[in-house]
C-alpha cells in the first residue's frame, strides 16, 4: 500500500484556498479570524466554513492556524474561536501555545492539534514531547538536515512530519526571535513581525570599522526543494508545506501547480512506495514556473549541511528570473538572451553600487526593443549587466484567468427492474456510491437509445465529476424509452447526493533508517551561550554572518574580535558566534536588558 503524502498549500484569504485545491492541493493552511501568526491574514468563519466543504468534497484537509502566543485574558475567546472551527469540521488546529491542548480537550469534539513551527521543533526530544503532549502531527523547524530529518522520523515514527519546501525564510529558529518586538514594538510571537531581518545594515567591529556597508546581512534567499522531493518522502516526512499565507492568488496557483507535478512525476515512478493524500485530478492550463512568482532567489537551505548560497545581501526585494544580458543601450534596451517580452514586464539590475534597480517595460516593439517607462534608467544600464525579470506580464495575465480545473472520475450504472430503473454514480477516485431506484413505465423505444442515455448522463458540466462514454454502462433486458428530461432529473439528483463532502484519508508514518542526527564541532571554541551568562538574545539563528562571509571561527578567519550589526539609526546589535551549537545570535544593544512580553 502506498503511502499518502500530502502537498500542503497555503491561503491569504477564501479565493486563494479554492485556487490551491484546483491546483492540487492535498492540504490547505489558513488563518482563523484571530490569533494566527500573520495578523494580517485572518479569515472569517463563514468563509474558513465555504472552503471546508469544498476541499472535503476531494478529500483536501483544511488546517486552521492558531499559532501566537495568548495573554491569559484571550484564552476564553480562543477556546470559543475553536469550538466554531470544531462545528464546521476544520480538520486541525496549527498551534504554539501549550494552553490551547487543555482548552482544546473541553470541547465537546476536539479537534486535532498540529505542532507549528513556532514551536521550535529540531530535535527527537521536541517531537518525543510534542507527541507526549498530545499533538497529531509536527512541523519541523526549516534548519533541519535529511539526516536530522531521518533521525527524528526513526526516533518517533509514530509522529507524522511536515516540512517546508518552498518560500520565505526566517533567519531566526522560528519562534525565537524578538527582534521585531524589541525594536518597533511588534511581537512575531503576536504574529505582528516587522521585519528586522530585512533590513540594511552596517557590519562593524569593537573600534566602529566598517567591514561592510548597508548590506542585507540578515536576509535570507527563498526556500525551493523541489530537487529534493524524493530524499524527504524517503527520509520520513509525510507532509510538505509552501510558505505564503500573505502571497498573492497568482504566488498560489503557480507554486501550488509546480509541486503538485512535481509530485505526481516521482508517484508514477514509485507507485508502490508513495502516492496521493487527496482525490481527484487537477487539470492545469499553463506551465508553472517557480522563477516567476516572488523570490528572492533560492537555497535548498540547511537540508544538506551548512552551504554558501543562503543569503542575498544586496537586496530582500524579489530578483524574479534571468532574461539575458544588456546587449545595446541606445536609442532603446535590447538583450541578448532568448526570453520574450511584453509591455508592462518589470525588470530589475544591479548597478555599479550593488544595488537593485527595477524599471517597468512601457513598449516592446516589432525587433524586441524595449522602451523603459522611465528613461532615465538607460544611464544605469552598461553592455553585458545581467537583467532579471521580477514581473512577468504575459505571464501574471495567463494567471488572473481560470487556470486549472479539478474533478473527479465518475461512472454510471442504469439498469432496469420490476417498477422502473436503477441508477448508480460511483466515483472511482474514492470509491463512493450512490443509489437510487425511480418508478417509470418500460416503454419500449422506436430507435436504438444508447447514444441518447449517454449524452445526458455526460452533461455533468457544472458538478465537480467527469466521464467519458466508456465509464456508462447499461444493463437493461430491452432498448427502453426514457424522456431526456427524466434522464437529466436523475442525473442531477445523484450527482447533487454524490457531491456531499468526503471524510479525509489518514496519512500513516512509516519507519525508515536512520542517520546521524547532529553535527559535532570543536567545543574549545565557544564561552557560555549569552543565554547561559542571562541575556536575552534578539535572533538564534543557524545562519552565520562569518560563515557567509568566508571568516568562519573554525576556518582559519582573518577577521578577529567582537562584531556587531548597526542600524542606519546608529543602534549596534553585538554579534555572539556560538560555534559549539554551529548558531549565531544577534544580541540587544550593550547595556540593554530585554525580557519579551511574549
Amino acid at each position: 500500500m502506498p503511502r499518502p503524502i500530502e502537498l500542503l498549500a497555503p491561503a491569504r484569504d477564501l479565493e486563494c484556498g479554492l485556487e490551491a485545491i484546483r491546483h492540487g492541493a492535498d492540504a490547505v493552511y489558513i488563518g482563523a479570524p484571530r490569533f494566527g501568526a500573520r495578523a494580517a491574514a485572518g479569515n472569517s468563519i463563514s468563509d474558513i466554513a465555504r472552503l471546508v466543504d469544498y476541499a472535503h468534497l476531494f478529500g483536501v484537509r483544511i488546517y486552521v492556524t492558531l499559532n501566537t502566543l495568548l495573554r491569559d485574558d484571550e484564552l476564553p475567546e480562543a477556546q470559543a474561536l475553536m469550538a466554531k472551527l470544531s462545528a464546521i469540521h476544520a480538520d486541525a488546529l496549527i498551534t504554539q501555545d501549550p494552553r490551547l491542548i487543555s482548552l482544546n480537550s473541553q470541547l465537546s469534539a476536539p479537534l486535532p492539534l498540529h505542532s507549528s513551527t513556532q514551536m521550535d521543533n529540531r530535535t527527537v526530544s521536541d517531537v518525543r514531547s510534542r507527541l507526549a503532549e498530545g499533538y497529531q502531527q509536527t512541523v519541523l523547524a526549516r534548519e533541519l538536515s535529511l539526516d536530522d530529518i531521518r533521525a527524528i522520523h526513526d526516533a518517533v515514527p509514530e509522529m507524522p512530519l511536515e516540512v517546508f519546501v518552498h518560500g520565505a525564510l526566517c533567519v531566526s529558529y522560528s519562534g525565537r526571535c524578538y527582534a521585531s518586538e524589541f525594536c518597533f514594538g511588534r511581537s512575531a510571537n503576536r504574529g505582528e513581525c516587522a521585519q528586522f531581518c530585512r533590513l540594511p545594515f552596517d557590519l562593524v567591529d569593537v573600534d566602529g570599522h566598517v567591514i561592510q556597508k548597508q548590506r542585507h546581512l540578515l536576509s535570507l534567499r527563498d526556500m525551493n526543494r523541489s530537487a529534493d522531493l524524493e530524499a524527504l518522502l524517503d527520509a520520513g516526512v509525510s507532509s510538505l508545506k509552501i510558505e505564503g499565507r500573505l502571497k498573492d492568488v497568482a504566488y498560489v496557483k503557480n507554486i501550488t501547480a509546480f509541486y503538485r507535478q512535481q509530485l505526481d512525476a516521482l508517484f508514477a515512478r514509485r507507485p508502490d512506495d508513495y502516492g496521493r493524500a487527496s482525490y481527484g485530478k487537477s487539470t492545469i492550463s499553463f506551465k508553472p514556473h517557480p522563477q516567476k512568482s516572488f523570490n528572492r532567489g533560492f537555497t535548498s537551505y540547511f537540508l544538506h549541511g551548512r552551504t554558501s548560497d543562503l543569503a542575498c545581501h544586496t537586496t530582500p526585494k524579489s530578483i524574479g528570473e534571468p532574461v539575458g544580458t544588456v546587449k545595446e543601450v541606445r536609442p532603446a534596451l535590447s538583450v541578448a538572451g532568448t526570453a520574450n517580452f511584453a509591455n508592462g514586464d518589470g525588470l530589475c539590475f544591479f548597478d555599479s553600487d550593488r544595488r537593485l534597480v527595477g524599471f517597468r517595460v512601457n513598449r516592446v516593439d516589432q525587433q524586441g526593443h524595449l522602451f523603459p517607462a522611465d528613461p532615465s534608467v538607460l544611464s544605469s544600464l552598461r553592455k553585458g549587466t545581467p537583467l532579471y525579470r521580477n514581473f512577468d506580464a504575459a505571464f501574471e495575465h495567463q494567471l488572473s484567468r481560470p487556470t486549472a480545473d479539478r474533478r473527479l472520475s465518475v461512472r454510471w450504472l442504469l439498469e432496469d427492474n420490476p417498477s422502473g430503473f436503477r441508477l448508480t454514480l460511483t466515483c472511482t477516485d474514492n470509491g463512493r456510491s450512490i443509489s437510487k431506484s425511480f418508478e417509470h413505465p418500460h416503454e419500449l423505444a422506436r430507435t436504438p437509445q444508447a447514444s441518447a442515455i449517454s449524452r445526458q448522463l455526460l452533461r455533468l458540466g457544472d458538478t465537480p465529476f467527469i466521464c467519458t462514454e466508456a465509464d456508462i454502462t447499461l444493463h437493461l433486458s430491452a432498448d427502453f424509452f426514457i424522456p431526456a428530461s427524466t434522464l437529466a432529473e436523475w442525473r442531477r439528483e445523484l450527482a447533487k447526493e454524490l457531491e456531499t463532502p468526503c471524510p479525509p484519508g489518514i496519512t500513516p508514518v512509516e519507519v525508515r533508517e536512520a542517520g546521524a542526527m547532529l553535527h559535532s564541532h570543536n567545543p574549545e571554541l565557544s564561552p557560555p551561550s549569552q543565554e547561559e551568562q542571562g541575556v536575552v538574545p534578539l535572533m538564534t539563528c543557524r545562519y552565520c554572518i562569518r560563515h557567509a562571509l568566508g571568516q568562519c571561527l573554525q576556518e582559519h578567519p582573518t577577521l578577529h574580535g567582537p562584531l556587531a550589526l548597526r542600524l542606519s539609526d546608529g543602534r549596534r546589535f553585538p554579534l555572539h558566534f556560538d560555534c559549539k551549537r554551529c548558531e549565531m545570535q544577534v544580541l540587544p544593544p550593550t547595556g540593554t536588558r530585554f525580557t519579551p512580553e511574549y
